[in-house]
């Protein structure tokens, strides 16, 4: 039996760890046009810019603009330093970026869920909520953006589903960081609601020096999306990934895209 084709096909660029703001960064209005012509919809996940303060959102946004698509993300531990998280926000919003934080949007037919996400650490050596009552709120936190992750998937009805994080979800894609750094690049229990509510793949940042790419234990593919690991990864490529969703064709359709076009 022949397979069914898909009526349309959702082509998504994400990246993240841009750290706008920070000095001697490259600009990234050449890298914006380029994705701009090769995706549909932009995610951006986290860590947009360097210390959270709104100039910096704001001179971001001016770059960002060239992408005149849709533009879907979370925001990172370092958009939160400056305790001005409603600021930045507001201005992403101004500039047509929807920043999830705990709520999932429907794009072009493809659902998009996403959290910032929390520390913690992977599977057996996660920290657990025992003892001193800064370590029950320490794991609390992690626990509470896994439950709104869970709320988040849960509205989805799409028929492509794409969840959206800083911090990652597995271990598989912050190994190559040093193993004592790894229980603040994420926790498993983020891995739990997505395993629950299975989506078509999962992007984060946070870990500059981890690997690309990794699974759940359900096989769902993930995608660490940090600008930074992008260009040491693929030097020869644009550091942004490409994730091509099929709408209204078999999950076995579906493409996986390197960063800069190359199906894999």
């Amino acid at each position: 039996m022949a397979k069914a084709k898909a009526t349309e096909t959702v082509r998504v660029a994400a990246v993240s760890d841009l750290h706008y703001g920070r000095p001697n960064v490259a600009p990234l209005l050449p890298l914006i046009a380029r994705a701009a012509a090769e995706a549909d919809v932009l995610v951006l996940a986290g860590d947009l810019t360097d210390h959270g303060n709104p100039e910096e959102a704001r001179a971001l946004a001016k770059e960002l603009a060239a992408f005149q698509k849709p533009m879907v993300g979370v925001l990172g531990n370092h958009d939160y330093e400056s305790g001005k998280v409603d600021d930045l926000k507001q201005v992403f919003h101004e500039c047509r970026i929807r920043i999830l934080d705990g709520d999932a949007v429907e794009i072009r037919g493809v659902g998009f869920a996403g959290v910032k996400g929390f520390c913690g650490g992977f599977g057996r050596r996660a920290l657990g909520p025992w003892g001193e009552t800064a370590i029950k709120e320490f794991v609390r936190e992690a626990l509470d953006e896994s439950l709104r992750l869970e709320t988040a998937l849960s509205k989805l009805r799409s028929e492509r589903k794409v969840a959206v994080l800083h911090y990652s979800p597995i271990q598989g894609t912050v190994e190559g960081e040093p193993l004592e750094i790894y229980p603040f690049l994420g926790s498993s229990r983020l891995e739990d609601p997505i395993n629950r509510y299975p989506v078509d793949v999962v992007f984060h940042g946070h870990a500059h020096h981890g690997h690309p790419e990794g699974k759940t234990m359900s096989g769902i593919p993930v995608f660490n999306v940090s600008i930074m690991l992008l260009q040491s990864a693929y030097p020869d490529r644009p550091p942004y990934r490409l994730f091509d969703l099929p709408i209204g064709a078999p999950e076995e359709d579906m493409v996986v895209m390197e960063s800069g076009g190359t199906a894999r």
